[in-house]
């Protein structure tokens, strides 16, 4: 099998006629921006989760990562606890408001943040903290807000992987932190093309969200447009910003919500086929769910070990010649030149994501693939590797 027959993508949206419906319907319904589709989205997406919180809609998770953090009062001098070990986004919303990320590793079996770590991180500054979800594995409930409590710090999940997912029996989503983000970006386990939804519990910090995703205004914009009488007059109460969801987005993600659990029970069970079918290979298997545990299989990460044939980069471009995308996730943030320069990041400040980078790939896992697409990735990677 070569790239030119075939291919196998990376990633590809799992979209079908249901969303495609949902769409055209928006689109002739008159409904372009924010209205009853987005709305009816958040309520929907709040009752699945459950436990009461409320959900906002965003155009993406990192508009609902900095306005997560803007209604929580972060600002100049602040600082936030992040992993080194996930996409920029986490930490950049940081410094929109005018604050400092501090960089910590990642514990060298989930990869998720090393909260050991984070905690010798904490100083006088600390605010907050942003543990993410990494590839869907959840980061434990118990123990990332006793660190918060010890420490009196906000917590913001950003849970851009881990839709649907649990932790110590808690839906990611309904703990107490103050705030959790998701994604819904083209390659996630749902998607909208582009969006996000913060959920909370705490209805000032919803309030504040609402009125910051659309330049601060005080009255929402759906509920100006379609009220029946004289609407025209609001008033700006804050500097926002321009992050609201269109309802055409909204309505290919209700189609989505509602397929959410066949769709990550059908991650899940690609994961375990390709834990079956590598075993025995010169690769680390990616970290699973503890009991009670759900794993939202966002990503499948191998890392190869020392003894493999071909390393980390050489492995990627073998299996794209055979005709199968991967990628890598992620390149440490202290590895990345604005965070390494700005904040005199070092690797052996980071030696479990320092060594970890080198040896990562991101297989193909995606709940369109057929079991014939599977069968050829983890036949592709055996013959790489063998």
């Amino acid at each position: 099998m070569t790239a030119s027959d075939d291919f196998i993508p990376f990633a590809l949206p799992d979209i079908g006629d249901a969303e495609i419906d949902a769409v055209v319907e928006s689109m002739r319904s008159g409904w372009l921006t924010t209205g009853p589709r987005a709305a009816a989205f958040e309520r929907e997406f709040a009752d699945y989760l459950g436990g009461g919180v409320t959900a906002v809609a965003l155009n993406s998770a990192t508009a609902g990562l900095h306005l997560a953090l803007e209604a929580l009062g972060i600002g100049p001098g602040d600082e936030v606890l992040v992993p080194t070990w996930t996409f920029t986004a986490t930490a950049e919303v940081v410094r929109y408001l005018g604050a400092d990320p501090v960089v910590v590793d990642v514990d060298p079996q989930t990869l998720n943040m090393d909260l050991a770590a984070a905690e010798a991180a904490v100083t006088p500054r600390t605010r907050a903290i942003m543990p993410v979800h990494f590839a869907g594995l959840p980061v434990p409930t118990t123990a990332i807000q006793e660190l918060a409590r010890r420490h009196g710090l906000r917590v913001v999940e950003d849970a851009a992987h881990a839709l649907p997912a649990r932790s110590e029996g808690v839906t990611v989503g309904t703990s107490t932190s103050e705030a959790t983000v998701f994604s819904f970006y083209a390659t996630k386990t749902m998607t909208t093309g582009e969006g996000g939804m913060v959920v909370t519990r705490d209805e000032d910090l919803a309030a504040r969200i609402r009125t910051m995703r659309l330049h601060g205004i005080s009255r929402d914009i759906f509920d100006r447009y379609r009220s029946t009488l004289p609407s025209w007059h609001y008033e700006v109460v804050a500097p926002g910003f321009k992050y609201n969801l269109t309802d055409p987005a909204a309505a290919m993600g209700r189609v989505q919500l509602g397929r959410s659990d066949a769709m990550g029970a059908r991650r899940a069970d690609i994961a375990g086929r390709y834990a079956d079918a590598f075993d025995g290979l010169p690769v680390e298997l990616p970290a699973e769910a503890s009991e009670g545990d759900l794993h939202a299989w966002h990503l499948f990460v191998l890392r190869l070990t020392q003894d493999a044939p071909v390393d980390r980069d050489e492995f990627v471009s073998r299996m794209a010649q055979e005709g199968v995308g991967c990628s890598v996730h992620f390149i440490p943030l202290h590895m990345q030149p604005y965070w390494r320069d700005r904040y005199d990041l070092r690797p052996e400040q980071f030696p479990v994501a320092t060594e970890a980078f080198s040896r990562v790939v991101s297989l193909p896992i995606f709940s369109s693939m057929t079991d014939e697409q599977v069968e050829r990735v983890a036949q592709t990677v055996r013959k790489v590797l063998v």
